[in-house]
């Protein structure tokens, strides 16, 4: 009944692997990234892949499409100032040039809907190229 709710809402469903996985990301560090895809028949978010947790970045921007729209999060490592080892869970969404409009609509407008079943992101990236999410963005906005 709570999901059937939660659709009527917002028009776009979460599937429950989508969110037993980011806590696998947040609290057992089981993977480095997660990318979701819109199930657009069952109008609902779904894993696409993930990333086990020795893969890098550039494992992680590869595995995006360069034609078609994706959500990801993205657990980055990173050392401070003081040489303090912290991590900060990015979400990106992915919109390349290059995708249909109907889907770069589609993800526009059932964005805020993931995004708050995902508890514990620190920083949105929104992309729709790759230059806009280097890892010298991220780094940069996580320090």
């Amino acid at each position: 009944m709570a999901m059937a709710y939660r659709m009527a809402t917002t028009g776009m469903g979460v599937s429950d692997e989508c969110l037993s996985l980011f806590q696998e990301l947040k609290r057992k560090k089981a993977h480095r990234y997660i990318v979701f895809k819109i199930d657009e028949k069952s109008k609902k978010v779904l894993v696409d892949k993930t990333g086990g947790a020795a893969e890098s970045y550039d494992d992680f921007t590869a595995s995006l499409p360069d034609n078609d729209c994706r959500y990801a999060v993205f657990d980055f490592d990173y050392v401070t100032v003081d040489n303090c080892q912290k991590s900060k869970i990015f979400f990106f969404a992915w919109s390349p040039d290059k995708s249909r409009i109907r889907a770069k609509i589609l993800y526009a407008t059932s964005k805020d809907r993931l995004r708050r079943e995902l508890d514990g992101v620190h920083y949105e990236v929104q992309a729709t190229d790759p230059t806009e999410m280097d890892i010298h963005v991220v780094r940069e906005r996580a320090t």
